[in-house]
Order: structure tokens, then sequence, then C-alpha cells
């Protein structure tokens, strides 16, 4: 059976004619976007980059609690002392803990 070519032409400047549309509503949307005052728009351009430095950030403190953990492993192993996570005025995260000697 052969194809009907009227129908295939039909099709096609149908699908142009979606795409064209398509494209349009996009240069629409991207004007809009930067032309806006508001940041209603931005907020549409913005929310995936947002989402990956959210990712990021979530991972990178992941990978700082991980660090801090294996620290403080590494310094009850190799020291006498005992030592606490707390966080500080001066980015010490493990802190030494000296013990309290009562009177003798």
């Amino acid at each position: 059976m052969a194809a009907n070519p009227s129908g295939q032409d039909f099709q096609n400047k149908n699908r142009v004619a979606i795409l064209a549309e398509l494209d349009k509503e996009k240069r629409k949307l991207l004007m809009q976007n930067q032309s806006s005052t508001n940041h209603s728009g931005a907020s549409i351009a913005l929310s995936r980059p947002a989402l990956n430095k959210d990712f990021r950030d979530h991972a990178e403190q992941q990978h700082i609690a991980a660090q801090q953990k294996a620290d403080l492993e590494h310094a009850h192993a190799h020291s006498s002392g005992y030592f606490i996570n707390q966080d500080s005025a001066f980015e010490n995260f493990i802190l030494p803990v000296l013990p309290h000697l009562g009177p003798e």
C-alpha cells in the first residue's frame, strides 16, 4: 500500500505549525522574564539553578559532617583525652573535654 502524500504533507505542516507556536511562546516568556520588574518571572528561570545550588549545599553539608565524624574518631583513637563535637566562634568543631577533679 502506498502512503498518502497529501496526508503526510498535512501532518508535516501541522508539526511545523505546532513547533512555530511553541517557539513563539518560548520567546514571549523569555521576553517577559527579561523585562519583568517583579521577580515572579525570574523565579521560574532561576528555579533549576536554585535547585542545583540546594543540592550542592546539601552534598557539601553531608561531606563536612562525614569529615567531622572522621576527625573526631581520629582524635579519640590517637589521644588519651576525650573530645566532643561542638561548634565554636573560632570554627573549632572538636573540643577537648577536661576532666573535673574534685578536692582531694
